[in-house]
């Protein structure tokens, strides 16, 4: 990040002459619009001002405790996140199974469709054969009746044919 020399001087603590005087002797550079890197602000000066300030304030006796506490709730919310990030993936991976296996039920569901329409087909048509059948075999299986010669009518009674064949 690039800062103007002003803004370098008050987070690093030291007065602008001193970094014009660090520029002029070639310890430290500056950009061509005149500004001032702040990784040449560190290798020069080490950390700003500001976050020494902040660091020597968190490591006081009453915020260590503090800090202390800070860190084991967020280790133990991290924790917890990690795990729910567990949770959500294994549930995503089941609905993702569940989800497969629907669609396999439903190409089973269309295959066993189109057996059962072909299966109806095929009952329509051996139906329609057998009734046509039937309707032709009709006529020849009446017994025809015999007339005597006063033109009484006696039927004629089929013998039932004995399964030894004599």
């Amino acid at each position: 990040m690039i800062i103007s020399v002003t803004k370098a001087a008050k987070e690093w603590g030291v007065s602008r002459t001193t970094i014009y005087q660090k520029v002029n002797d070639g310890e430290l550079s500056r950009t061509s619009d005149k500004k001032i890197d702040t990784a040449e602000m560190l290798r020069v000066f080490g950390e700003p001002v500001s976050k020494k300030r902040t660091e020597q304030s968190l490591d006081s006796p009453d915020n260590t405790q503090l800090n202390s506490q800070t860190v084991q709730s967020c280790t133990a919310l991290e924790h917890q996140l990690d795990l729910e990030k567990l949770k959500n993936e294994h549930l995503r991976e089941q609905v993702s199974d569940q989800k497969q296996l629907i669609e396999n039920y439903q190409q089973q569901i269309g295959q066993l469709n189109k057996t059962l329409e072909k299966a109806n087909a095929s009952i329509h048509n051996f139906a329609q054969v057998r009734l046509l059948e039937f309707k032709q075999a009709e006529p020849d299986n009446e017994p025809q009746p015999d007339k005597k010669k006063d033109d009484t009518i006696i039927p004629v009674v089929e013998k039932k044919k004995k399964w030894w064949g004599f």
